[in-house]
């Protein structure tokens, strides 16, 4: 399955990139960027830190849904993914952000 980053500017002028599945399911998303550079550089974060297990945290929601951040190595939150029903569904994106997110294209 391959991955690929989607990058835009939202309807509130902020930049914001997800990264995404060949069929069009989201992995991740990012928070809003003012200019580009710093949506192409959370870019750059995401391929950097995506290989290393301890980047991810692994979160449940109240409403009991499940999620994960993927951090970069100063802790700081690059992207989040959607809810997820399960945990083995949230399992599974980590899986698929760690195989393939250091290859995606944009």
């Amino acid at each position: 399955m391959a991955t690929y980053f989607e990058l835009h500017k939202s309807k509130d002028e902020q930049f914001r990139f997800a990264l995404k599945t060949d069929d069009g399911n989201t992995l991740l998303i990012s928070e809003g960027y003012a200019v580009k550079a710093s949506a192409q550089s959370g870019i750059a974060s995401v391929r950097s830190n995506c290989s290393q297990d301890a980047r991810y945290e692994k979160k449940t929601a109240s409403n009991g849904k499940f999620f994960f951040n993927l951090k970069s190595g100063n802790q700081q939150i690059v992207a989040s993914s959607p809810m997820h029903a399960t945990e083995a569904a949230r399992d599974a994106a980590i899986a698929v952000v760690k195989r393939d997110g250091a290859m995606a294209t944009v």
